[in-house]
């Protein structure tokens, strides 16, 4: 498995019971990063460390990952290389080649892989989306197997004429959302955003959406969680409307539990995602959804059953589906009763997760070797 993901060593939780699951079944090595300083391996992970210089990181992890897989290869050689996404599945392809190995190429298509280059990171990114949209379309058309994860990415592969090996979502411990009671809404309306504060989240938007809904909603609490390149913005709103408005950097998982519980509702309004755990997580815990109408957010929020969908690039759009929830107490139950109901169909376990990854392998190599 090759995917940019960082790991700290041991794992625990829910990764170290995902993991234990594919281990049980596989024959395993993972290449992926790690923090800086942080363990680099054992017998499953080999983790490439971060640099005293993070813009760094990520040039290195990409440039050395031919070298790597094809060191890997002739080491242990393998069956399959499952690459997290098209650019990983780039490399694999070519330590493939390096190491004249025969292990066939699985890509998963996580989100929509156009947005790398253009709602991530620096916008200096933009500069080489048209090479990098090519680079991934040759992933997808020469890998063996494409696993999708959701019916929007099974859209955007199938329009490129590729139709995929595997359909289901990464392996997404919901226990601690699901299993407590479902909570009565408080006495307060209450809006919870949860995410880093980055582009494709669409914080500009999002803040002025706040700032609209607020004005109509004195009474109303807006909760903003996560840390990013756009933090200024949100500081701002929050110094701005004190009464109304708290922001804070992270939650721990228990903690995301109970802001979920002291809210009304969700709001994800992204201009881009795959398929996202944090909207899962309020429909576990009851939570009316306020959506955007992108990516793979409509995969999970139903509108009129779940939750709200809405045009991210309009604030008074968002701000008015905020007002509409948070002024209507019966509708945001009912929002939230039907998030819970449809909630059942994402909740599975390690074991099962792993079953398809096996199968997904199997496939793979049967393609290849045909």
């Amino acid at each position: 498995m090759v995917g940019r993901t960082r790991y700290r060593l041991p794992l625990n939780g829910s990764l170290g019971r995902k993991f234990d699951a594919l281990r049980e079944r596989l024959d395993l090595r993972v290449l992926g990063s790690a923090p800086r300083g942080a363990n680099a391996g054992d017998e499953t992970f080999g983790l490439q460390r971060g640099t005293p210089v993070a813009a760094l990181d990520g040039p290195l992890f990409y440039g050395t990952l031919p070298v790597r897989i094809a060191r890997e290869l002739r080491r242990t050689p393998a069956d399959a290389i499952l690459a997290q996404s098209p650019y990983e599945a780039l490399a694999a392809l070519a330590g493939r080649t390096l190491a004249r190995s025969d292990a066939a190429v699985v890509v998963e298509i996580h989100g929509d892989w156009r947005t790398w280059s253009r709602l991530y990171g620096s916008p200096a990114r933009a500069v080489v989306a048209p090479l990098a949209d090519r680079a991934a379309l040759v992933a997808i058309r020469h890998a063996d197997a494409v696993r999708a994860l959701s019916p929007f990415t099974t859209g955007l592969v199938r329009e490129e004429g590729v139709e995929p090996a595997a359909v289901f979502t990464t392996y997404t411990e919901l226990t601690a959302f699901w299993e407590p009671p479902v909570a009565p809404l408080p006495e307060r309306p209450t809006a919870l955003f949860v995410g880093v504060l980055e582009r494709y989240k669409n914080v500009h938007n999002v803040v002025a959406a706040i700032r609209l809904a607020a004005a109509r909603l004195p009474q109303a609490g807006f909760r903003l969680v996560g840390d990013g390149r756009h933090r200024d913005v949100v500081e701002t709103l929050a110094l701005e409307l004190p009464g109304q408005v708290t922001w804070q950097r992270r939650l721990e998982t228990a903690d995301v539990v109970k802001a979920l519980d002291d809210a009304w509702l969700l709001l994800l309004a992204s201009r881009s995602e795959g398929t996202p755990r944090v909207v899962l997580e309020a429909l576990c815990r009851g939570r009316a959804v306020v959506g955007a109408n992108a990516g793979g957010i409509p995969d999970v929020v139903w509108e009129g059953e779940t939750g709200l969908l809405v045009d991210p690039d309009s604030p008074a759009a968002i701000a008015d589906a905020l007002a509409r929830i948070l002024s209507d107490r019966a509708l945001a139950e009912r929002l939230g009763a039907g998030g819970r109901a449809r909630a059942a169909a994402w909740t599975y376990t390690p074991e099962e997760y792993a079953d398809r990854v096996v199968e997904l392998v199997e496939r793979a190599v049967e393609a290849r070797r045909a």
